[in-house]
């Protein structure tokens, strides 16, 4: 939403669907608009695409894993310079333990040689955050991905063929930007410490999307205090409500 995003298409399994349906609505309240579409089984982070291909046909399209969490000042703002992007635009950050995820590998120049999916022995220690923007040819691009050894449709064979015809854009999120991977039981409760921090710390809270919605200017002062009495109870509705104050 920071980053200009306002169609999001949410891709889960049919038996969660409607926990995030009751959860999140389809956006109007927030100026914004939620689809949600069913994966019915596990395949692969690149069939993401294929599957949400009637929602972004043409379109260019920003994709992020549901398990991974970015914070850090500015980076909304930052991301929404990809909004038009030519081939795709991927990140890089260093990491301790490379073969868990997806890496690249960069020449003495800076320039991308290759990119693995969770090498035995990796060629680098910068892992692929899961973030990707990529123009309106990954349809296409998706549709010929054949499955791994693994059986999953990889998300790196789409970038192997953007860096093929020269059409693959690496940043390194830089220093001060934190890149949660919360899909085990342990990284989970490291990503809930941190962020816990952060709000008792600032005293303001990560990714209020109400908040966002509302400095975005996509809901005027009135939607907020609506949203706040309506939908919330307790400190949560308190917070949207000195929001409200905050910005008379």
């Amino acid at each position: 939403m920071t980053a200009g995003v306002k169609d999001i298409s949410i891709i889960t399994n049919p038996e969660e669907k409607s926990s995030f349906q009751r959860l999140l609505g389809d956006g109007s309240d927030l100026g914004i608009c939620f689809t949600y579409i069913n994966q019915p089984s596990p395949d692969g982070i690149a069939q993401a695409f294929t599957l949400a291909s009637h929602e972004i046909a043409g379109k260019k399209v920003a994709l992020i894993l549901g398990d991974n969490i970015f914070h850090g000042s500015g980076l909304g703002r930052a991301l929404s310079l990809f909004k038009e992007v030519s081939g795709a635009q991927i990140f890089a950050y260093k990491v301790s333990n490379a073969s868990d995820y997806g890496i690249v590998e960069f020449s003495k120049d800076g320039d991308v040689v290759s990119i693995e999916e969770k090498p035995k022995i990796p060629k680098s220690d910068f892992a692929i955050p899961g973030l990707y923007f990529v123009d309106e040819n990954v349809i296409e691009i998706a549709s010929r991905v054949k499955p791994s050894k693994r059986g999953e449709l990889e998300i790196t064979s789409i970038l192997n063929e953007y860096l093929e015809s020269d059409r693959l854009q690496v940043s390194v999120l830089p220093r001060g930007t934190a890149w949660l991977d919360t899909g085990t039981f342990e990284s989970l409760h490291n990503a809930s410490s941190y962020i816990k921090l952060i709000e008792e710390r600032q005293g303001s809270k990560v990714g209020c999307l109400e908040e966002i919605a509302f400095r975005q200017k996509l809901i005027t002062q009135v939607d907020l205090e609506k949203i706040a009495t309506t939908k919330y109870n307790g400190e949560y509705r308190d917070y949207l409500l000195r929001l409200s104050l905050e910005s008379n």
